[in-house]
């Protein structure tokens, strides 16, 4: 949640109506949404749902209100999946004055829905569409469809790509500047994929079974459990190369 100027958790997001710099805008919307960055925040912009001041040198100031509208859109997307001209539209509703219900996405719990495992009635992360991805790792169509086919970036069911993605499809970027190509990055994919599976062997039976706490207790086991495995992966290529870690 972001924080008050009295440091309690609220909607309120800035100490003072100062304007801000797009840095600190991404600092404070950081505290909830770890996976926002500035291309997010730019591509939020060019389509519309934020409409920043500009200095006379063409440098973005965003507003308190302009922060908190931002901190809408990424919960609305990360809560229920909608779209952006969905979400535009609700909040233009809302600043004119409007009382409108929040749309329900196609991925949403309708009433008298079963919800299975997890919480009922929400999406468990956010997801974007192809553009959005494009934007996001500033890279080409072309470049997106080599990953796809090796692999190495894969959609949801839907067509959307989930954060996670996100973040594979900007390492894989910054990796392909420095001439590793999707076909040097296959053993990458393999090697993530085998420590899946026996992260996944620990798991499984927590995850079957039918008391609602211990399947709880499998999603937070294996993030642990994928923390250790990252940060295993990372002590590794770092004995491996010689270099101290920063």
């Amino acid at each position: 949640m972001l924080r008050t100027p009295s440091g309690g958790a609220g909607h309120g997001i800035a100490a003072d109506d100062r304007p801000m710099s797009i840095g600190t805008v991404l600092l404070q919307l950081r505290e909830e949404f770890p996976e926002v960055t500035i291309s997010k925040i730019r591509f939020l912009e060019a389509e519309g749902l934020v409409e920043p001041q500009r200095t006379p040198a063409g440098y973005r100031k965003f507003l308190p209100a302009d922060v908190e509208r931002l901190a809408q859109v990424l919960r609305m997307q990360r809560d229920h999946y909608l779209p952006l001209k969905v979400i535009r539209e609700h909040l233009d509703a809302l600043a004119r004055g409007e009382q409108v219900a929040l749309p329900a996405a196609d991925g949403e719990r309708r009433d008298g829905e079963d919800d299975g495992p997890g919480p009922p009635g929400r999406a468990t992360a956010a997801r974007i569409g192809r553009a959005e991805l494009l934007v996001a790792a500033e890279v080409t169509e072309s470049d997106l469809d080599t990953w796809e086919s090796y692999g190495l970036v894969v959609p949801a069911p839907d067509g959307g790509y989930d954060a996670e993605m996100v973040t594979v499809a900007r390492l894989v970027a910054d990796l392909g500047r420095f001439g590793l190509e999707p076909r040097h990055l296959r053993a990458m994919r393999a090697a993530a994929d085998r420590e899946a599976g026996l992260i996944e062997q620990v798991v499984a039976p927590l995850r079957r079974h039918r008391n609602p706490q211990t399947r709880a207790h499998a999603e937070a086991t294996a993030r642990e459990l994928a923390e250790l495995s990252v940060r295993l992966h990372s002590a590794l290529v770092h004995t491996a190369l010689n270099v101290r870690p920063h």
